[in-house]
């Protein structure tokens, strides 16, 4: 399939609200065609001067418009694709266009392990202080928090590319329990220092009973 391309240094899961500020012309002609002809484009990942992975799109409102032809828009990630074949400019179009196939997508996943993961999130979220958003258990999924807990840019492009939700879910859980680990050693080593200077009781040792070796 070919696709409109407007390549960003960002990372957009499926079902993410994907809010955009559009100025270049090349890009309002873009947002213009989407509208006009219901097209969809795509987000590639622009990393180390390439694209290779990315996310397609659907224009859903165009929010304000602006007397110099800007634009905010918002838009609806729907299904993460590879890019085959790049061309700079589509034919009398000012915008990116490229051939793409789409990943095929296992959604299928173990309620016991969805629950373990949204149980170390909650975890998470309590050892760092911050109140957790609500997501019904029935709507959650391994992007659900996938910009929320932590992850490098470079773990989200991993995950992005990850076509199993087993696979995904069972990746964040790795992420998860390394990081609570470290956020309890640091909250540890915090009460540690926050002792230093104050009065310790301790309780007498007994030497009645107590013999030299």
């Amino acid at each position: 399939m070919k696709l409109p391309m407007f390549p960003l240094q960002s990372i957009f899961f499926p079902g993410e609200t994907v809010p955009l500020h559009i100025f270049e012309p090349r890009y309002r002609q873009l947002i213009n065609d989407c509208r006009e002809e219901a097209l969809t484009f795509g987000i590639p990942v622009f990393k180390d001067k390439t694209i290779e992975y990315g996310t397609e799109v659907q224009l859903v409102e165009v929010v304000n418009t602006y007397e110099g032809g800007e634009m905010d828009v918002i838009c609806i990630a729907r299904q993460v694709f590879r890019v085959l074949d790049f061309e700079n400019r589509m034919p009398g179009k000012l915008y990116a266009g490229a051939v793409v196939s789409f990943l095929e997508a296992d959604n299928d996943a173990d309620e016991g392990l969805r629950k373990q993961v949204l149980k170390r999130i909650k975890v998470l979220y309590d050892l760092m202080a911050v109140e957790m958003p609500q997501v019904p258990f029935d709507k959650f999924n391994s992007y659900a928090f996938a910009h929320k807990m932590g992850l490098s840019f470079e773990q989200e492009y991993e995950l992005l590319q990850l076509t199993n939700e087993t696979e995904r879910l069972h990746y964040i859980d790795d992420h998860l329990q390394s990081t609570i680990a470290v956020l309890e050693q640091i909250n540890t080593t915090k009460a540690v220092i926050e002792m230093n200077g104050h009065f310790k009781n301790f309780d007498p040792l007994d030497f009645e009973d107590f013999t030299l070796n």
